[in-house]
């Protein structure tokens, strides 16, 4: 028996990615082309970035909390963002709906921790830059979270909301990236978490200067770990 994942949307391109992981990588825990039963429910991108735009993190949980409940009311048993940003209101949907909730920077945390990582670039939008959704967390691992200077933040922001989120990212853009990324480096970094659910679009191991932590495909296996907790906890002990 597994449990059902709510996934509470916001970007349509970070969500697929997501919902696609752990369907593709289900597999590997439970067999064959099975995965667990996955709910998604998103309200416009655009209702979320007014809020946004006028930091409004109350009208940010309620649309999270208002995807939580209808994820609910399909038989959710917990629910996953797959959005950085929006984190920041985390707390505050999470205190207007029953299920349980993971958290993605949890998620991106445990995995630094688990390789070994003290000091981490951030890359995402300006407003996950500016607030403390990854310091707050990497900070209790006693883990350093650089961010970008401003030139470079206004850069990564812009190919995110003008490109990444349509599924689009142009070889410059790429180039642009990279480049944040080699500074964060010189910084003295020793990995980059890709801190918007779209970026894993333009940047991975292969072509970054730096290892890079997926926190979107994190925040989906730490979702298939949940789901499938009790099915391993039920499987017979080898001999």
């Amino acid at each position: 028996m597994t449990e059902h994942v709510g996934i509470v949307a916001c970007s349509a391109e970070g969500a697929a990615l997501c919902y696609r992981t752990i369907c593709h990588e289900g597999a590997r825990l439970l067999g064959p082309r099975a995965h667990p039963q996955v709910s998604m429910h998103t309200h416009s991108l655009a209702d979320y970035v007014r809020c946004l735009e006028r930091h409004d993190l109350a009208g940010v949980a309620a649309l999270m909390a208002d995807s939580g409940r209808r994820l609910a009311a399909a038989g959710a048993d917990f629910l996953v963002c797959p959005d950085n940003t929006i984190h920041q209101a985390h707390a505050l949907a999470t205190a207007q709906t029953v299920l349980p909730w993971l958290h993605i920077a949890e998620a991106v945390a445990d995995e630094a921790a688990a390789r070994g990582y003290r000091r981490l670039g951030l890359l995402g939008t300006h407003w996950l830059i500016d607030s403390d959704v990854y310091p707050s967390r990497l900070g209790a691992r006693g883990m350093a979270c650089v961010k970008p200077g401003a030139q470079d933040r206004d850069a990564v922001g812009r190919i995110i909301m003008d490109e990444l989120v349509r599924g689009d990212c142009s070889p410059a853009s790429v180039a642009v990236l990279q480049a944040v990324v080699r500074q964060l480096a010189d910084r003295g970094c020793d990995a980059v978490v890709l801190g918007c659910t779209e970026l894993p679009l333009a940047l991975d191991d292969t072509n970054a200067a730096l290892p890079t932590l997926d926190s979107t495909r994190l925040l989906a296996r730490a979702a298939l770990r949940r789901a499938t907790r009790t099915q391993e906890s039920q499987s017979p002990e080898a001999p």
